[in-house]
Order: C-alpha cells, then sequence, then structure tokens
C-alpha cells in the first residue's frame, strides 16, 4: 500500500520522482503489445516538454516511472497561454491528468469498457537524495521479476532495462542514467550483481 505523502507530494522544477500507479480495479491496464507502445506515445506527447523520462516499467496492472521536472518551465507556460502564477505542481498534475484520460479513452473503447482506469490521485515519489536513483532505477527494472512475471528481469520487454544500453533513437536521459552508474559496463555489473543477490537468497 502507497504511503500516505505519496498522494500529496507536490511537484517542483528541477526535482526527481518516482511515479506509480495501477488500475482501479487491479485488472490488466495492457493486453497486448500495442497497448504498452501506445501508453509510451502519450506519456511523450503529453509530458515531453515539461519532464525527462529517466526510467520506466510497464506492467500488466500497474507501471512505474522515473522522472524530473524541467529546470524552467515559464517558456511552457507562455506557450500554453498558461497563467505564469499557476504552480508548477498544478501545470505538471494537468498534463498527467489529460494523459491518463486520453489513454484510458482509447483502452476503454478498444476493450469495450467504461468508467476509470487508473487509481486517483496517482503516487509521486520525490527523489532527494541523488545517490538512492540507482537504487530506485534497479528497483524500477527489477519490478517484472519481484512480481513473478519472468525469472529474469532483464528479459522484460516493456522497462528501460534494454533500452537504456541500446543505441536505437530514443527520448530517454538515458546518457544521464548511465553516467550515474559510472558507465554502461557498470550499469550492466551493478544490475547483474543484485539479480544474482536476489536470486540467492531466494533459493534457500
Amino acid at each position: 500500500m502507497a504511503k500516505v505523502e505519496h498522494y500529496y507530494t507536490k511537484f517542483e522544477e528541477g526535482k526527481f520522482y518516482h511515479i506509480y500507479n495501477r488500475s482501479v480495479d487491479k485488472q490488466p491496464m495492457f493486453k497486448s503489445d500495442d497497448n504498452y507502445r501506445f501508453f509510451l506515445v502519450k506519456l511523450n506527447k503529453y509530458l515531453n516538454d515539461v519532464l525527462g523520462l529517466y526510467a520506466y516499467c510497464l506492467l500488466g496492472n500497474h507501471f512505474h516511472l522515473l522522472i524530473r521536472i524541467k529546470d524552467d518551465l515559464s517558456g511552457f507556460r507562455t506557450s500554453k497561454n498558461i497563467n505564469i502564477e499557476t504552480s508548477t505542481h498544478d501545470v505538471v498534475s494537468k498534463l498527467f491528468k489529460n494523459f491518463f484520460q486520453s489513454y484510458a479513452m482509447a483502452y476503454n473503447v478498444q476493450q469495450n469498457r467504461s468508467g476509470t482506469l487508473f487509481q486517483t490521485p496517482f503516487k509521486r515519489v520525490l527523489i532527494n537524495d541523488e545517490s538512492y536513483l540507482t537504487q530506485i532505477i534497479f528497483y524500477i527494472h527489477a519490478n517484472p521479476q519481484k512480481h513473478t512475471l519472468v525469472s529474469d528481469f532483464r528479459n522484460w520487454k516493456w522497462s528501460s532495462y534494454n533500452s537504456i544500453i541500446s543505441k536505437k533513437p530514443s527520448n530517454l536521459k538515458r546518457q544521464e542514467v548511465l553516467e550515474w552508474f559510472g558507465g554502461e559496463i557498470e550499469f550492466l555489473r551493478f544490475h547483474s550483481e543484485i539479480h544474482n543477490q536476489i536470486r540467492e537468497k531466494n533459493s534457500f
């Protein structure tokens, strides 16, 4: 269960947040590869102007994101005719709401479903310790294994793990992520070592 404060954390410019949420009825919010792709497309469409995406994991009935709000949203406010006095929290929250609504409407039509899809409010955790970023990234990537969807999280298709080490074009802040770990080799080593520790612990 989410901590109470995770429902009320305020968004601020230049800050990192762990965003997570699940479907309102614990039923799948993704039923096909197209659903997963569509979610990422919509995320980029609605939020790319105000935040950077550092890690993600999409699972059957929930998701995790690591994001950073951009340093200055004044230009965005001006371009969208948003009152300069509107708080960063209100701007970002509204965009997340629009994103969730857009995905839910399309998903409901496809699945012949009606009603709310996502729990509200969505959960967000301020990450104010940069040394904790590597642990959060691993936690996000390891989620499919935690929920026994795969035996090795590195094989899960819908997380940023393989995207971070890929050379294909991406909106992910992959270079910054790799730098936190000390480069790609250290990124791979860290994930592999923690994976092995978890496997050994579970074998007893």
